[in-house]
């Protein structure tokens, strides 16, 4: 794989996803040689549609081992973003979701390490956390996943962190709080909680909410998290890490609901089911280790990120309607 003008070469797994696709586009944008691999099974094309001419696409699955040794061949950052990215389908499917996140991620590690990758930045979760009184969530606390999901992405942690001390490939495992933006899939049975609540208040619909609404999120706008996996392929001491990224706010659910509709400019009652298993209960990042490792901070408040995702869904919705 030839070199552009700045030397770089990433390879982006799930680069076609909602994370992955704001990511590919940064990189291009700052001058990296991006390669793509992605099954597509949640990416879509429409996520890489501001930069496909410029990156190399490769359309297949992370547990392939020669699909992936062909992805990671010359490449000097992995951004492993691929993922099955849900506590409710890990819990309807425990064994897919097992076999593409910890499966899939052991295969990235290995191409990666056979290949010669300097650093792997590793899509951790703050799912990792489970349920804590203790808040805010700092990385010296012992884990204690509540899903499939949050095990298996503390796994692929873990296996990061033995590749680092067994055969010295670089890695930074960032574990990720609630992020959020534009091109986030609103209308999949799994989908996350701010693109759901802004479709609803969007159609003059009650969102939906599990269980009384008071439960708390840190939530992380996009932009802020492609950043956070810019600085993480660089900076030395973040090198055998775990690093919280996130917005350092709480949020109740309730008090999301009631910003976006004033967002949006309707006033509606949310309607209430019962609790989802595995869901976390209060959820807050501390933010100490990202700074002084990663020199991170939030740059985009909720409100704002509110605003540009409300005004993506907005413009997504009148460009189908024609």
């Amino acid at each position: 794989m030839s070199e552009t003008a700045n030397g770089r070469v990433a390879l982006v797994t799930g680069g076609a996803g909602f994370i992955g696709g704001h990511l590919t586009e940064r990189l291009v944008g700052d001058g990296w040689k991006v390669r793509v691999i992605d099954d597509f099974s949640s990416g879509r094309d429409s996520n890489l549609a501001g930069c496909v001419d410029r990156i190399e696409l490769i359309r297949g699955d992370i547990r392939d081992a020669d699909t992936v040794a062909r992805a990671a061949d010359g490449v000097e950052v992995v951004f492993h973003q691929a993922a099955v990215p849900s506590v409710p389908r890990s819990v309807a499917e425990p064994v897919r979701t097992n076999s593409v996140n910890i499966g899939g991620t052991l295969e990235v590690l290995e191409a990666a390490r056979a290949a010669g990758v300097r650093r792997v930045v590793y899509a951790a979760s703050s799912s990792a956390y489970g349920d804590t009184e203790v808040l805010p969530k700092v990385e010296t606390m012992e884990a204690n996943p509540l899903s499939p999901y949050a095990l298996q992405k503390y796994a692929g942690e873990r296996y990061c962190h033995l590749y680092t001390e067994l055969y010295g490939l670089e890695t930074v495992a960032l574990r990720y709080f609630n992020i959020f933006g534009p091109r986030q899939d609103p209308k999949s049975q799994y989908a996350a909680v701010i693109p759901r609540f802004a479709t609803a208040a969007l159609a003059d619909e009650p969102a939906e909410i599990y269980g009384d609404g008071e439960q708390t999120r840190d939530f992380t706008f996009v932009a802020d998290a492609v950043r956070a996996n810019l600085l993480a392929a660089d900076a030395p001491r973040a090198n055998g890490q775990v690093i919280n990224i996130a917005g350092g706010r709480r949020t109740s659910l309730n008090q999301l609901w009631h910003e976006i509709c004033d967002l949006v400019g309707v006033a509606i009652d949310a309607r209430h089911a019962s609790p989802r298993p595995g869901d976390v209960r209060d959820s807050l990042a501390g933010l100490d280790r990202a700074g002084e490792l990663l020199d991170y901070a939030p740059e985009i408040d909720l409100r704002t990120g509110l605003l540009r995702t409300i005004e993506s869904l907005r413009t997504a919705s009148e460009t189908q309607k024609g």
